[in-house]
């Protein structure tokens, strides 16, 4: 799929969350959605850039945002990820990457020369009526909610 940008109809799926139960973009609409893709739990790049988005997770919820995040990890993964770190939204489990190739997030990547597909560090902001109106390539992981605000200009 061609990379999402802002002015683009965000793509709708269901996948699971952490507790194995069905979750739907479409049940979010009406609200602001903050929605980050991030490589792996645990890991020390995805703990700041989730931990940064709990610590302020209570002024997005009073801008009227929810938050939530998408990697590759199972619901049992996102669930110690969740218990471990005290993170209030929920987390899609999607193992089989299909949220990632809607939005573009599954991609070739290279370490050492070799290469491989993993997640793209990206984040949408969707407005309450499922368009996207800012896209982050490049997080801030220590700081997103900050980067977030201020393209927001909130």
């Amino acid at each position: 799929m061609s990379h999402l940008k802002a002015g683009d109809k965000a793509p709708t799926f269901t996948s699971i969350d952490q507790k194995g139960a069905t979750f739907s973009l479409e049940s979010l609409k009406g609200k602001k959605v903050i929605m980050y893709f991030y490589p792996k739990d645990n890991t020390p790049g995805c703990t700041a850039e989730s931990c940064d988005l709990r610590d302020n997770y209570l002024d997005w919820k009073a801008k009227g945002f929810e938050v939530v995040g998408v990697s590759s990890d199972s619901a049992s993964s996102h669930q110690k990820f969740i218990e471990k770190y005290n993170l209030p939204f929920t987390l899609v489990a999607d193992t089989d990457k299909q949220v990632h190739e809607l939005y573009g997030t599954w991609v070739e990547k290279s370490m050492y020369g070799r290469k491989y597909m993993g997640t793209a560090r990206e984040t949408f902001v969707i407005d309450e009526n499922g368009i996207i109106v800012e896209v982050f390539e490049k997080v801030n992981t220590k700081a997103h909610s900050a980067q977030i605000a201020e393209a927001l200009g909130l």
